[in-house]
């Protein structure tokens, strides 16, 4: 459930990302080898692994797992799948906006599975376009509190290009555009600070405020989504406060 500007909206999606850790590491597996596929096996010269690369990070995937995706997609004996960027966009239940980011190699499969998931859960797929309109590719970085101090964080990020740093109840949020990511990221990195997780997502313009009757539907519909192997990353607007979520768990 990416796209929150919330720490608990963030905390709530990296704690069911835990839960089950196996499936994020083969989307995060997938999403390298098909980056491998595409370009080259050095995240140096291949911007698209290196993003890869730092999602696979952010869901605490051993940098042995991701050595060993890397040289799976790069030498002989891989799976020879084509596998191509799909994006799916609609609505949920209240209006919440909604983009769905898949990896697959047979649309014909996935196409029906994200359609099915919307319908069934109050929702609806929407016309390319319809959707993303409202969010912003950017890069985001979170930091826990304690981790640094705010002019700390200025005094790195800043420097490095970063758009805002804004601190939330919790921890640090920094924000960059796309171009600039890769180079904060690394500033962060070589600071020695400690990152809880660094993507490039998409944000978005205005949210809708949930209370648990509507962030329950959101929620169920995002994990259903989620469920589906081709599925990469759901960005939705729905903005859940801690309170919500608290009395849903």
């Amino acid at each position: 459930m990416a796209g929150h500007s919330k720490w608990a909206n963030i905390k709530h999606r990296k704690a069911r990302q835990d839960a089950v850790k196996g499936k994020a590491w083969s989307k995060a597996s997938r999403a390298i080898m098909a980056a491998v596929k595409q370009g080259d096996p050095d995240p140096d010269t291949n911007l698209k692994l290196r993003y890869a690369i730092e999602d696979a990070k952010s869901v605490n995937m051993p940098k042995d797992t991701i050595k060993k995706a890397i040289e799976k997609a790069s030498g002989e004996g891989n799976d020879g799948a084509t596998y191509q960027d799909v994006r799916y966009e609609g609505y949920g239940a209240g209006g919440v906006a909604i983009i769905v980011d898949c990896l697959t190699e047979n649309v014909q499969r996935t196409a029906p599975i994200v359609r099915h998931a919307f319908e069934k859960h109050g929702g609806n797929l929407a016309k390319t376009g319809a959707v993303s309109f409202g969010f912003h590719t950017k890069g985001v970085i979170l930091i826990d509190e304690g981790r640094a101090s705010e002019e700390q964080l200025m005094e790195v990020a800043l420097e490095a290009g970063a758009e805002d740093i804004v601190e939330q109840g919790g921890g640090f949020e920094v924000t960059t555009d796309v171009a600039s990511f890769i180079a904060v990221k690394d500033a962060i990195d070589a600071a020695g600070i400690e990152t809880v997780s660094g993507e490039i997502t998409m944000v978005p313009d205005m949210t809708v405020s949930c209370d648990a009757d509507l962030a329950s539907k959101i929620l169920k519909l995002i994990d259903v989504i989620e469920e589906c192997d081709d599925v990469q990353k759901v960005h939705s607007n729905a903005d859940i406060s801690e309170e919500v979520l608290a009395s849903l768990e």
